[in-house]
């Protein structure tokens, strides 16, 4: 049994193709930026058995197939749920579904080799850069998400890269020139989104009874934006920057 946030028929925006998005509650991390921040509680999901999510998704298989898609297990974090994320993988993968898991890699420890095995992209969410600024923004160290980047690099495990640009938060230009380069080293990096923040979330802390410390922020102008993707561009993402 697992506890499931909410699904998503048919996203377009978590994995190539049109994807089945499965969120699932839990998560190690209390992002400032979270728009989401209601999966973070596990009081929040629904329990469900692997069997149920599953006769579910086959429902859709071969829409997805055609449409060149998949399943995607988001979250939260789908790593906090291991064992109930391998069941789904594993069943995903018996239908003859590409498989993307979207994470922080806060919790890479917990994806042992059958989820990666089953696991067809990576979708790592690497929130700054600077370890001090990493657990400003998430309240955790910085290090394990590294450790579970590089292993993922050493299994050749395909992985697109997402970064939030905050304005006043996660806006530093030499950090991002430095993860950059970082990303460009492990050779496995496949594409890079730049997301610009924004307050479509907001309502979800007000809901929840939680201190949104970035109620007054705006979303980044499109100059900085495009700033950003430059540098990842040039640091050989030059047609893999979006």
């Amino acid at each position: 049994m697992g506890l499931v946030h909410s699904v998503e028929s048919c996203g377009t925006v978590d994995g190539p193709g049109i994807r089945f998005i499965l969120f699932l509650s839990g998560c190690s991390l209390r992002c400032r930026y979270c728009h989401n921040p209601d999966a973070s509680y596990k009081r929040c999901g629904t329990e469900r058995s692997a069997e149920d999510v599953l006769e579910e998704i086959s429902r859709y298989r071969d829409f997805l197939v055609n449409a060149g898609g998949g399943v995607t297990i988001s979250g939260g974090d789908p790593l906090f749920q291991p064992e109930f994320t391998r069941a789904i993988l594993r069943g995903c993968k018996a239908m003859g579904l590409h498989t993307c898991l979207d994470t922080s890699g806060h919790l890479g420890c917990n994806a042992d080799e059958e989820i990666l095995s089953l696991t067809d992209l990576v979708l790592l969410d690497i929130k700054a850069w600077n370890p001090e600024q990493y657990r400003l923004v998430t309240a955790q160290p910085l290090q394990p998400t590294l450790d579970f980047a590089e292993r993922l690099a050493a299994l050749g495990k395909p992985v697109w890269l997402r970064y939030v640009l905050v304005p006043g938060l996660t806006d530093q230009l030499d950090d991002i020139e430095a993860l950059a380069r970082y990303a460009s080293g492990l050779g496995n990096i496949q594409r890079v989104d730049v997301l610009p923040f924004h307050q479509m979330g907001r309502y979800k802390w007000q809901n929840l009874g939680l201190d949104y410390t970035l109620a007054d922020t705006e979303p980044p102008e499109p100059e900085l934006t495009d700033r950003v993707r430059t540098i990842f561009r040039v640091n050989g993402f030059a047609d893999r920057t979006y």
